[in-house]
């Protein structure tokens, strides 16, 4: 089974309106002092022989604005399998080609980039201290650094949306050679600058639910297809280290507030930074994964659950009353069911319409009856 590394990067610029993640924000770089830490839980993990994950993933915050020597140390560290996939996330505005560069021979071999709009005026509104022009000028420095493997993110349903603004968006990413894609809906977090005061112009949630779908075609449309709820690739761009989450493999997930699965097992650090760097901040036991978690996790992926498999990991089976919810789903354009594989019906969302009476997500969907089979 694979095993994914997350490193957490607390550190950023300046809070994004939308954002409620643990982040420290009006920092320029990222201390030695947090590296050292890191490295510190990755032995303890790992005392006697290197991790040696086939996944490796840099998360934050913003782990851009550690120095290409920093994210070598950590790599080297890990020690990840040949092949690997080594993601770190970038705000356009702190890369530059050289930089870039420095981070290509550091062992990062896949860059992703948080665009979210190409409105400058949408990006103030968020918060994002970057400009459509530097996320153009990002894509083309990875590009001109050998970086082949790009990811761009995309919020949808913002405030005051259009579908001219999605176009211009994916135009913006698509040139600049993505060859993966997240495409997010908007939530306002409580905890968040959104939260505490909401902005103007959200759309309804049937308006929010009509900008997905106009995505999902898009994208698709545009050679990126959908394998999971939010995300888009082209062929063989798949991100492998969230497939190991869906998948429910085992995940590693170091630094404060970010969470763990290891044998079953959840864990996390407490969001205290201070207290990560002094070394008094243990991780807490979280429960466990078990078939919920896998069901759940499945239904978010395309390819949907395998029932011989889920039997096989956990000894579970639907029950008639079960089977019966599933096939009306099927009836009704929600799902696609063959007797042994369950997942959301990528083309049964015009279908759904016509019974719902207005657009129903087709990945999304899974909700309809999730809930369902786990009573």
């Amino acid at each position: 089974m694979s095993l994914g590394l997350y490193l957490h990067i607390p550190y950023c610029f300046s809070k994004c309106r939308y954002c409620d993640f643990y982040s420290h924000p009006g920092e320029r770089g990222v201390p030695d002092a947090y590296v050292d830490a890191l490295l510190r839980e990755l032995a303890r993990f790992a005392p006697d022989a290197p991790l040696r994950p086939d996944t490796v993933y840099f998360g934050g915050g913003t782990p851009s604005l550690l120095s290409p020597a920093q994210v070598g140390r950590l790599i080297r560290a890990a020690c990840p399998v040949s092949g690997a996939e080594v993601t770190l996330e970038a705000n356009p505005e702190t890369v530059t080609e050289e930089s870039l560069r420095g981070f290509r021979e550091a062992g990062v071999n896949r860059i992703s980039f948080g665009v979210q709009s190409a409105r400058d005026t949408q990006l103030r509104t968020l918060g994002r201290p970057h400009t459509a022009r530097q996320a153009r000028a990002a894509f083309a420095a990875a590009r001109q650094a050998g970086f082949e493997n790009i990811s761009g993110d995309i919020m949808l349903a913002l405030p005051h949306y259009t579908q001219a603004e999605f176009d211009e968006t994916l135009e913006l990413i698509e040139e600049g050679g993505a060859t993966h894609i997240s495409a997010y809906l908007l939530k306002i977090e409580p905890d968040s600058a959104f939260g505490r005061t909401p902005p103007e112009g959200l759309p309804t949630g049937d308006e929010a639910a009509d900008f997905y779908l106009y995505a999902v075609e898009q994208l698709e449309h545009h050679g990126y297809r959908q394998y999971e709820i939010s995300n888009f690739a082209k062929p063989g761009y798949e991100g492998r280290h969230n497939l190991i989450y869906w998948d429910c493999g085992d995940y590693l997930g170091l630094g404060p507030a970010a969470h763990s699965c290891m044998g079953g097992k959840r864990f996390y650090y407490p969001a205290d930074t201070a207290a990560f760097l002094q070394d008094n901040a243990a991780p807490v036991m979280d429960g466990g994964c078990g078939a919920e978690d896998y069901l759940i996790l499945q239904l978010r992926l395309r390819k949907g659950l395998s029932l011989p498999q889920y039997k096989a990991l956990y000894g579970k089976e639907f029950s008639p009353v079960q089977l019966a919810f599933i096939r009306n789903c099927v009836k009704n354009g929600y799902a696609a069911f063959d007797g042994t594989t369950l997942g959301p019906d990528p083309g049964g969302s015009h279908r759904a319409e016509q019974h719902s009476g207005r657009a129903a997500l087709s990945l999304p969907a899974a909700h309809c009856f999730c809930g369902a089979i786990l009573v």
